[in-house]
């Protein structure tokens, strides 16, 4: 069975319901897990020839980015701490989540992705993508797919 569960977060509340499931059902199995949260990149936004000049400097855009990984991750910490339930937290800086998720639970030596999934459909799910999805397709740890 499976003995090392990660699980990515993006802050929602789906994502933290996703969370608690998990660490319930590590619970059951004997298991431990590693939370994961993949942190933006610096946006730079270009018009015409020039860059705009984004008011947030890198610095302080970086902070912000570890402040907010930090808060996501502590909550499911805190939750795998009652639950007696053994928890790791780790982040990464991406602009392309789902290879963040599929390298770090590859390096963490985990066994199952235990993922959310917003469900989006039709126009929004081309249009907006699916973490999820990509995660589904290019992983070679078999995922779990929460909704």
């Amino acid at each position: 069975m499976f003995q090392h569960i990660f699980v990515p977060t993006d802050g929602s509340d789906l994502s933290q319901e996703t969370a608690r499931r998990a660490i319930t059902f590590a619970k059951e199995i004997g298991a431990r897990i590693t939370a994961f949260y993949a942190k933006p990149g610096y946006p730079v936004a270009y018009y015409g020839e020039g860059a705009l000049i984004d008011p947030v400097a890198p610095e302080k855009f970086v902070e912000m980015a570890d402040q907010q990984a930090a808060e996501f991750l502590d909550f499911i910490k805190k939750l795998s701490e009652e639950a007696g339930v053994p928890c790791e937290t780790t982040s990464a800086t991406s602009d392309a989540p789902y290879e963040a998720i599929i390298e770090a639970a590859t390096e963490c030596g985990c066994d199952l992705i235990f993922m959310a999934s917003h469900g989006r459909r039709g126009i929004s799910a081309l249009l907006l993508g699916s973490e999820t999805n990509k995660v589904l397709t290019y992983s070679k740890i078999p995922v779990l797919v929460y909704r």
